[in-house]
């Protein structure tokens, strides 16, 4: 029987983590290294992966820095590529890149309405078939997908009115879903996390904007923190949730439980 430190650590495993170098990628790698393991990070910014990359090496671990637009199969190949001739291996996946695009149903053009499904969908998809081939070959892999609660309910406009958000969302929780029992016969667990609202660089002047009605929507009062993603993020990738797939977790301060 194994230990609970024994199950949550890391050492050794090699974690990819779209959408890292800034916001909740960089709070999951940080985490994912700080129970020991090494750290791919991927952006569309090199400079901004880079950073984050020295951040974490900071911490005892290796830590590679790789521009990719996880929208195109070649950079997600190229990434791959790069991964296998620094590490050899990988373990986790951590699907975290996305974007959205505020306005009105009515108003949404659709270009907006494509590029935020081309993100938040296909790029995991994407990144999942790349990765989940070498994961399949190894016969064990680590997929975490990053959703939203916009994924799985309907949000009061008042204090986030973005349906191509919450649509490509809910698009990602089913996908989520499916792949965990497609890939359940090579031992990849395939789970999904699904913030509530926490403070990024990309949404700071829309919280500031609506705070009175974010923050009436929360039970514990308040939006989400600097640590409160790393605990799981670090249990889903690790042993300790060896029989954990398929799963669609909230992590909102209690705003899906009413």
């Amino acid at each position: 029987m194994a230990t609970v430190k024994q199950l949550m650590n890391l050492e050794g495993r090699v974690s990819v983590v779209t959408g890292g170098a800034t916001g909740l990628g960089l709070q999951m790698a940080t985490a994912l290294a700080e129970a020991g393991s090494n750290v791919v990070i991927c952006s569309r910014k090199l400079e901004n992966c880079q950073a984050a990359a020295h951040e974490i090496e900071n911490l005892g671990v290796k830590a590679l820095a790789v521009a990719c637009d996880v929208t195109k199969p070649d950079q997600v190949e190229a990434m791959k590529d790069a991964m296998l001739e620094a590490f050899g291996r990988v373990d986790v996946l951590v699907n975290n890149a996305g974007r959205a695009w505020v306005a009105p149903p009515e108003d949404l053009p659709l270009e907006r309405w494509q590029q935020v499904f081309d993100l938040n969908i296909t790029g995991p998809f994407l990144c999942a078939q790349v990765f989940g081939r070498e994961m399949i070959r190894q016969q064990r892999g680590k997929i975490i997908n990053i959703a939203s609660i916009a994924g799985l309910v309907g949000r009061n406009p008042k204090a986030y009115n973005s349906i191509a958000y919450g649509s490509s969302k809910g698009a990602l929780v089913n996908f989520t879903r499916d792949l965990a029992v497609k890939w359940a016969q090579h031992n990849i667990h395939v789970n999904c996390i699904c913030p509530g609202f926490f403070v990024t660089p990309l949404n700071q002047k829309l919280y500031e904007k609506n705070k009175e009605n974010i923050d009436r929507e929360i039970p514990l009062g308040r939006v989400g923190g600097t640590d409160d993603l790393k605990g799981l993020a670090v249990l889903l990738a690790s042993d300790a949730s060896n029989f954990i797939t398929g799963a669609i977790i909230p992590v909102d301060g209690g705003t899906t439980a009413w």
